[in-house]
């Protein structure tokens, strides 16, 4: 017997389909070409048409797996950002990197009566609704015999040998293939895997099905027996998984009197379309810029230094596979150093966390805990720590080497660093260590800033037990660079000790034990703090600049080292034209000697520091043609003084300041 109910449940499901499900959904059409992906030929173009009064909230999300669920996409794109999104048609090109499962696009539907601004991204605008599903696309693949890639270099504890590290999806077999013919890659080196799982993961989104992705396989092969400053090729990967192209890179020449690498921090990632925090659309320039002085210095070592809050992943998997893809035409050329930052590392239960950091150290890494760091990099050394959650170690917290004529030391600001923990051991040896007859200059990194006059004031305390329990070993041991992110910005210091300046106009015979502090967190990521306001007027808008700080900005960019035995310069390149907008340089003689009245040499037993203002071509030009007309106005003023011989009034000259 039918119940007298039935006729209520098929009406009931009528409206469920009239109200849930949009009639617009079979008239929608979704299409992707091509459907197969290349390493070579990775974007795809998904077309719309259909689209039934078409509003600036529809939008197009992008899924890997294709089965994710409606609100757990990697990215969005609205529809509007096609030119003709009115017409309720419309495309858009969308490039993608492997993420080792296939990809699919759904569109939705969103009304403006369902924003819900408690459901918010990073800058808390509110992420768009997945209720009205009015189309879904067919997968997207890369061909199976696409091969490794994220391909990067560093170097190991052996100056004859080069550390590369790619990514398969199967972990199978792969080989690294090398030489100093391209024809002829005649030496074969066999590599170690690593990867890392969704439960190594310590906190949400990191260990959530919204964040979690597979990362692949890691593979870690070294090549060995390397001659001093050559060009090598390699390629890597397998007959049966495929080889990636050849790649070239000079090996490492501790006889070369020259230093050249790139520095920076906090630079992140590029994405083509938006997610669930913000990217970093500025990475893209750095990365541009300095191929360009690849480029131009030609076959020299050189390297990379990238001091933390490195992906700004923050426990979303994909964007770090987005990141090496983006680094990899640099990172595949010339090594690629890393120290850890809080948006790699930090999570409320991590081990080491005393009572004063408590402001300090918070949920920046996204429930990571350093895993992803700790296994896709291989730097130099051994140092690790317990994550205490049954997670593989963080590991690549500090650590040095020789590049030439600098000796570089990269410490971790995430990690104990107080007087007796086994990283100060680890510094205060390496630094009392360095032969200063080899490596003239002394380089140390870290993440968070000793030195900033940024209104950071959560990190105050860390600065405090920085300045305690770090700086007399950068004092006692003549280090000449100290160099920090974690600031969104460029500033550098005087030379310094205990917030004093090394006056070079003082009657003073030597600096050593002053460093030059330098913040160099402009490397992509677009969130920048103020400057310390004045102490009784906190709410004015009015940022004086201390005496210490000699120069600071807010300029994107990134730092090019170039050191020889005799002299260390340190330039400050602006995104924005790629030019130098500061510069510094430090050399290691004996004599005091005055350059001009605006520049002075101070060369010392320890180290010399000549400070270089660096002012647009414009300001240049205004300023030879205004020591032009003073010359002229003096000089006619003389010659009217001798021929009336009428005492004049004295000239006063004006003072000009950069502001």
């Amino acid at each position: 017997m039918v119940s007298h109910k039935t006729p209520r449940i098929f009406y009931c499901l009528i409206v469920f389909f009239a109200c849930y499900v949009s009639p617009s959904f079979s008239r929608v059409s979704l299409s992707v070409s091509p459907t197969t992906l290349t390493r070579a030929n990775r974007t795809v173009t998904v077309r719309w048409s259909g689209v039934d009064s078409p509003s600036d909230l529809d939008w197009l999300g992008v899924y890997s797996p294709p089965d994710s669920a409606n609100d757990e996409f990697i990215g969005y794109v609205f529809l509007n950002a096609s030119d003709g999104w009115r017409s309720g048609s419309g495309s858009v090109d969308i490039p993608l990197v492997n993420l080792r499962a296939n990809y699919a696009f759904r569109v939705f539907r969103w009304k403006r009566e369902e924003v819900n601004y408690r459901h918010h991204d990073h800058d808390h605008n509110p992420l768009p609704g997945t209720r009205h599903r009015l189309a879904v696309s067919e997968e997207v693949r890369f061909e199976t015999a696409a091969g490794p890639d994220q391909i990067h270099l560093s170097f190991t504890d052996r100056e004859d040998e080069m550390r590369v590290m790619f990514v398969t999806a199967d972990g199978a077999e792969s080989f690294v293939s090398y030489g100093l013919d391209a024809a002829r890659l005649d030496h074969i080196a066999a590599t170690a895997v690593r990867r890392y799982e969704r439960k190594d993961m310590c906190d949400f989104p990191a260990n959530s099905s919204i964040g979690w992705r597979d990362p692949g396989s890691i593979h870690d092969g070294v090549m060995k027996n390397l001659e001093k400053g050559k060009k090598y090729y390699y390629t890597v990967g397998s007959d049966a998984g495929g080889w990636s192209p050849i790649h070239s890179f000079i090996s490492r020449d501790s006889d070369s009197n020259e230093t050249i690498a790139f520095l920076f921090g906090d630079m992140g990632t590029y994405t083509p379309y938006a997610t669930f925090y913000r990217i970093q659309e500025e990475s893209r320039s750095t990365v541009k810029w300095i191929l360009r002085d690849i480029e131009s210095l030609g076959d020299k070592p050189i390297f990379v230094s990238h001091i933390g809050d490195i992906s700004y992943a923050r426990g979303f998997a994909w964007i770090w596979d987005e990141f090496f893809n983006q680094i990899e035409p640099i990172a595949s050329r010339i090594p690629y150093h890393v120290c850890i930052g809080n948006h790699e590392y930090d999570w409320p239960t991590q081990p080491w966390r005393p009572e004063w950091s408590y402001g300090v150290y918070g949920k920046d890494g996204g429930g990571e805990c350093g895993v992803p760091y700790s296994i896709r990099f291989k730097m130099p050394g051994n140092s690790s720590f317990p994550t205490g959650t049954g997670a593989p170690d963080t590991q690549n917290l500090y650590f040095s080497f020789d590049a030439g004529v600098v000796h570089f030391l990269y410490i971790s600001t995430e990690t104990n660093f107080l007087r007796g923990s086994d990283q100060y051991n680890f510094i205060k040896a390496d630094l009392e260590s360095v032969d200063r007859n080899k490596t003239p200059f002394v380089v140390v990194q870290g993440h968070r800033p000793m030195y900033t006059s940024s209104n950071e004031l959560r990190d105050a305390p860390m600065r405090e037990r920085m300045l305690e329990n770090l700086e007399p070993l950068l004092v006692q041991n003549n280090v000449t660079l100290a160099l920090w992110g974690h600031v969104h910005r460029y500033e550098r210091f005087c030379p310094l000790k205990n917030f004093r300046c090394a006056d070079v106009t003082s009657n003073f015979t030597s600096i050593g034990g002053a460093p030059v502090h330098l913040v160099i967190g402009m490397g992509g990521q677009d969130w920048q703090p103020i400057w310390e306001p004045r102490p009784d007027h906190t709410d004015v808008p009015i940022y004086p600049q201390p005496e210490r700080s000699m120069y600071r900005g807010g300029e994107f960019g990134y730092t090019r080292l170039v050191a020889t035995r005799e002299k260390l310069t340190l330039s400050y390149i602006g995104n924005h034209d790629g030019q130098v907008h500061d510069m510094v340089e430090i050399l290691s003689g004996q004599i005091l000697k005055s350059v001009n009245d605006d520049e002075k040499i101070l060369e010392s037993g320890g180290d010399g520091v000549l400070v270089v203002s660096v002012f647009p071509w414009y300001v240049k030009a205004t300023s030879v043609l205004v020591v032009g007309i003073l010359v002229g106005y003096v000089l006619g003023l003389i010659t009217r003084c001798k021929r009336d011989s009428v005492e004049r009034s004295q000239w006063t000259p004006v003072k000009s300041e950069e502001m």
